[in-house]
């Protein structure tokens, strides 16, 4: 008995040493111990409870919060668990592989390269992180080294030593965002869209991640309306909480009706052109047309009206000539005006782009994007999302422009006129207006915070510019 309760707690001390320390040395239990009693204090001296430390997975994923590199630390959270599956079932993967019939030497190879990449990106991802703390500290570069070889150290005298400080704490920018709220919300009109959202939220890595917040508009019917903003800003979660693929906490209208509780009612009101183009190579263009009239319109209109209008969209768009063609023998261009025309089939209220122009050259783009400007001038809503905007601009009415703040969420920075933007931003082009929201690490200026700030504060006295 005394023996199995001796190799009981050997057994539990190596899992213990693999998973918290990646080693049986005493050397690196030592250290390991002295990193994580660091990081106890770095944590408290940003606002965030020590104990995370203590959690394998977690704490990375903290860190990246006290660095302002939340996305790096989630991956290398990911690579921490692989880790971690790899020290506590040792050649489990060697084995798995062998056992497929793989020879020893390949199934040595692969392993060994797949656990160098992926130790090299684990690398990257941390030095990524370790830049974030060095601004965040104030410190020199040279620390870098220190904490890749040996992060026990620099943890320690920033934990430790009150002389280090971080420039601003996790939960105060939370705190100091959270007051941009509006306190109003926009008017709802009869004619027209109107958005009124709180939040939208969902919950990953141990933590709820706001990824809207605080957006409030009311689009008037008949206006082409430009989307603007970098990578994560949250554009293509917005249009989700818009056409109720992905309800917020929200209220959203369209000419009167919400949205969210009469969404079957709504679902042909709205029409979504995605990126990528869901069409069959083999089908024909009129039957590929049939076949979304079948779908998009409501049960009960009759064969004769659902083939009335697919000539009739056919002509909008300039597809009758190739009616009887193959998709897969269309031009870039007619493909685009296909995969929009399938979504126009409906004659919905509301219409969204997400980057209709991808792929066409200038006057092809150019050309589509005249379509779509007759398209608002119908009385429809079109709202486009599109890197290239400035090509394009003087056929828009507005623009919306969302930004990252601090904590990483999806905020308003400016909706309003093309020219109002100009003044608001102090810059002639969009694409300049994207790179001053933009994170510096990102290529841009960083200054969503102050833009957000800044129409928030706007809409306060009664107007954005």
């Amino acid at each position: 008995m005394e023996s199995l309760i001796l190799n009981g707690t050997f057994d539990l001390w190596d899992f213990i040493c693999d998973v918290y320390f990646g080693s049986k040395s005493w050397f690196y239990v030592i250290t390991g111990v002295l990193y994580m009693a660091g990081l106890w204090k770095m944590f408290e001296k940003s606002g965030l409870k020590g104990w995370w430390a203590l959690i394998p997975c977690a704490r990375e994923y903290q860190l990246s919060r006290c660095a302002g590199r939340e996305p790096e630390g989630r991956m290398l959270s990911v690579f921490t668990f692989i880790g971690i599956l790899t020290a506590t079932f040792g050649m489990a993967p060697y084995a798995a592989l062998t056992g497929t019939g793989m020879t020893k030497e390949v199934a040595g190879t692969l392993v060994l390269v797949i656990s160098f990449t992926l130790g090299i990106v684990a690398i990257i991802y941390n030095i990524r992180i370790a830049t974030g703390l060095i601004e965040v500290y104030g410190v020199k570069k040279r620390w870098m080294v220190l904490w890749i070889l040996m992060d026990a150290i620099p943890a320690m005298v920033w934990g430790f030593n009150p002389k280090y400080q971080p420039a601003w704490k996790v939960e105060d920018i939370k705190a100091e965002l959270e007051k941009l709220a509006h306190q109003g919300s926009a008017d709802v009109m009869d004619e027209g869209l109107t958005v009124n959202l709180r939040d939208r939220t969902v919950t990953e890595f141990f933590q709820k991640k706001v990824l809207l917040r605080d957006i409030h508009m009311a689009i008037p019917q008949g206006h082409m309306v430009l989307l603007l903003g970098g990578s994560g800003a949250g554009k293509t979660t917005y249009l989700n909480a818009i056409n109720g693929y992905e309800p917020a906490k929200a209220e959203v209208l369209l000419n009167g009706t919400n949205m969210y509780k009469q969404y079957k009612k709504m679902q042909y009101e709205v029409g979504f052109v995605p990126q990528s183009e869901m069409m069959r190579g083999k089908d024909t263009v009129y039957y590929t047309l049939l076949d979304a009239a079948k779908l998009r319109l409501p049960q009960d209109v009759s064969a004769a009206q659902r083939k009335a209008r697919v000539d009739e969209v056919m002509e909008i768009f300039g597809l009758t000539p190739v009616k009887n063609n193959l998709v897969e023998k269309l031009s870039g261009g007619q493909k685009k005006r296909l995969s929009i025309s399938m979504e126009f089939i409906s004659n919905p209220s509301l219409f969204i782009l997400d980057e209709p122009d991808s792929g066409l050259d200038g006057v092809m783009a150019r050309e589509l994007f005249v379509q779509l400007r007759k398209i608002a001038d119908t009385g429809k809503i079109v709202i486009v999302i599109t890197h290239t905007p400035d090509r394009v601009i003087d056929l828009f009415d507005d623009v919306i422009v969302l930004a990252k703040d601090s904590a990483r969420t999806g905020r308003l920075a400016f909706y309003g006129s093309i020219e109002d933007a100009r003044k608001f931003f102090g810059r002639d082009r969009m694409e300049q207006i994207v790179k001053s929201v933009n994170r510096v690490e990102e290529g841009g200026d960083g200054l969503a915070d102050e833009f957000v700030m800044k129409y928030a504060e706007a809409q306060k006295v009664g107007g954005a510019a």
